[in-house]
């Protein structure tokens, strides 16, 4: 069966699907094609589905209701997550009278920091520009995600404000919901256990072969140094990456109820692969 898959221009992913898209995991049951695009695309795009599996924000899934969640290849931050950085220091109150920029608005990143703050004022842009914005001026703070929360100092800003820290303590220390695989639900779900499986185990090989995933996944380093990149991938490429478990699942349903009860999203109903 051919079949299009979605993921992003990042270091993690690339990891990921290391196995799969070099053919050294290889599937009797899948030929796969490869769609390269920035993670508020891919959010856009599932809402009208286009893609037969792609990588979404967690967000994105009260949005897309012709996909389920497979179990393998979630981003879950362990007492971590995105940031908020600027210039200065700054308290809860005056954070939420800034103009923000924001990775997208269906980012996970962005429903969390609205759980924090509220509704907040917020200029959209692409994640890498969010450093340089804060840094020019340009807004008054910064929501960072992906490798850019490792590197905010060097670019001459601080962080004022942690949204994993946050999470891990609303939560009582669940992982933090951020990113995951989809499959159209179309497909049957026999086809996508079998997906999840063929996913699983690309993860799995780059986990034990770890120096060569890493030469793949550098090409999407963005000339960040190799040193920020692994620290990068091994903060979001974990065990709950390889199989969500109950803890991942509690995770992603507690976001969303914790959304629903302050009107941040629609209902809907979350559907997640079987075990």
């Amino acid at each position: 069966m051919e079949i299009s898959v979605g993921h992003t221009p990042d270091s993690d992913d690339a990891f990921m699907f290391y196995g799969m898209f070099t053919g050294k995991v290889r599937s009797s049951d899948f030929t796969v094609n490869h769609v390269i695009e920035d993670i508020e695309k891919l959010n856009r795009k599932a809402t009208n589905p286009e893609l037969d599996v792609t990588a979404v924000s967690v967000h994105a899934c009260a949005y897309i209701p012709g996909y389920t969640i497979l179990r393998s290849g979630g981003s879950f931050g362990i007492g971590y997550g995105p940031i908020v950085t600027a210039k200065k220091q700054m308290t809860i109150d005056e954070i939420k009278k800034c103009k923000i920029a924001i990775p997208g608005k269906m980012t996970s990143a962005f429903l969390l920091l609205q759980l924090i703050i509220g509704k907040f004022d917020y200029v959209e842009m692409n994640f890498s520009d969010i450093p340089e914005a804060v840094r020019n001026g340009k807004v008054d703070a910064g929501l960072v995600i992906h490798e850019t929360q490792l590197s905010y100092e060097q670019e001459g800003n601080v962080k004022i404000l942690d949204v994993g820290k946050w999470w891990d303590t609303e939560t009582n220390g669940l992982p933090v919901p951020l990113g995951i695989n989809v499959m159209k639900t179309n497909l049957g779900m026999n086809t996508i256990h079998k997906f999840d499986q063929y996913l699983q185990a690309s993860i799995e090989y780059g986990l034990e072969h770890l120096d060569d995933a890493m030469d793949y996944a550098m090409q999407y380093s963005r000339g960040k140094p190799r040193e920020l990149i692994e620290k990068f991938v091994k903060m979001y490429v974990n065990k709950i990456t390889v199989n969500m478990g109950d803890r991942g699942e509690e995770a992603i349903r507690r976001v969303f109820e914790m959304a629903k009860q302050k009107n941040l999203v629609p209902e809907f109903t979350l559907n997640i692969a079987i075990k």
